[in-house]
């Protein structure tokens, strides 16, 4: 990480957000009339170029202001390094370990049962299921003995079908940044993180770089129903980003993201511990194509987006002593949760009620406001 180019947004001390750097260790303020957003970054030819040589003025040591405590405005702290991008994610892009979750579901935990289930469909799907590739000959097969066995669902459908899931995560500049707490809807009893690569994508659709992302889950409202999946994933700080977006050079690339292993931890207040890791390159649809379903002639976004992959990890280790067995995994409040990889650095996070969460007042308008007061704009 230390030659990575890296743009964010912090918020300055009695100031308000700017657009940062980070050079030699120091936060490098640049914030300018021609760049006053991050978006305005990221809609430049060259953002890479731009942010390596843009004049600007140290802030602070970078360790000081990553470990600032987040939400005091008269103090100086990280930001969600987006501002004002469309926040969407994938759901189901790592389509062969959704099947054999279905699989295991079917088989009701019995080894041998799901065992059984596998040779029977096993000369359509072959002996791997991590290789599908959506919406072909072969996913088209597995669809229809997936069917046959009873197995099929809705969330299949969009994990090896042609089409993505697509959803809207978040509101512009809703989402949280690294050190903030995260939120759980007060109604969930049921939940998980889900650690994510977060694309950034310009209104063009040029993918320009990479961050790190939880999109907290509730699992037990969007089981409900899928029609309440907003209700599920979009609640006051339930989308944390992070720290920095990682622009693309020569060091770092696409191809660089493909083939991204992220970490999980999971430190609870109850002493519980989960580890889990999500590998980018079993993601069965690639980051491009999810960029160009998400943006193109049949859907425009003219300042950008960034863009949750989807995750591989899905935590079902019994949490609790006193529970059922087979009660699975779901969070406590004070949870702290560090999503982390070598290239995208640290995104660390600790849970709450989303009602307990500092509400969300800075929106489009309060950000047009300070930068104009500012004679940015």
């Amino acid at each position: 990480m230390n030659t990575a180019l890296l743009l964010g947004r912090i918020w300055r001390a009695d100031i308000g957000p700017s657009v940062v750097t980070v050079r030699d260790g120091e936060v490098i303020d640049i914030t300018s009339k021609r760049t006053p957003t991050v978006r305005d970054v990221c809609e430049l030819d060259d953002p890479a170029g731009y942010v390596a040589d843009a004049e600007g003025h140290p802030i602070g040591s970078l360790d000081d202001i990553v470990s600032a405590p987040v939400g005091d405005e008269t103090k100086t702290y990280l930001l969600a390094p987006c501002d004002l991008q469309a926040v969407k994610a994938c759901g189901v892009t790592f389509a062969g370990s959704m099947v054999e979750r279905v699989i295991e579901e079917r088989a009701a935990g019995d080894p041998s049962a799901a065992q059984a289930i596998r040779n029977r469909i096993g000369a359509l799907i072959g002996e791997s299921l991590r290789n599908i590739t959506p919406g072909s000959n072969e996913a088209m097969a597995v669809k229809q003995a997936l069917i046959k066995e009873s197995l099929w669902s809705q969330y299949l459908e969009v994990g090896i079908g042609p089409d993505a899931e697509v959803f809207s995560k978040a509101q512009v500049l809703s989402s949280v940044g690294h050190g903030a707490k995260v939120g759980l809807h007060p109604s969930s009893k049921w939940n998980n993180p889900e650690p994510e690569v977060v694309l950034a994508a310009s209104s063009k659709g040029q993918i320009i770089g990479a961050t790190l992302g939880n999109d907290v889950n509730l699992r037990d409202i969007e089981g409900r129903s899928a029609l309440l999946l907003s209700k599920a994933k979009d609640n006051n700080a339930s989308c944390a980003i992070g720290p920095f977006i990682r622009l693309f050079d020569g060091a770092f690339t696409l191809d660089t993201v493909r083939n991204q292993t992220l970490t999980l931890h999971v430190e609870g207040p109850d002493d519980f511990v989960l580890h889990g890791h999500s590998d980018m390159a079993q993601i069965s649809r690639d980051p491009a194509d999810l960029v160009s379903q998400t943006l193109g002639p049949h859907h425009q976004y003219p300042d950008g987006i960034m863009l949750f992959l989807g995750t591989l990890f899905a935590p079902t280790r019994d949490r609790d002593p006193e529970g059922a067995p087979g009660d699975g995994f779901t969070h406590k409040l004070g949870d702290v949760v560090t999503i982390s990889s070598p290239d995208l650095g640290a995104l660390t996070n600790t849970v709450d009620l989303s009602t307990n969460c500092p509400p969300w007042t800075f929106g489009t308008r309060s950000l047009m406001a300070n930068l104009a007061s500012r004679g940015l704009l």
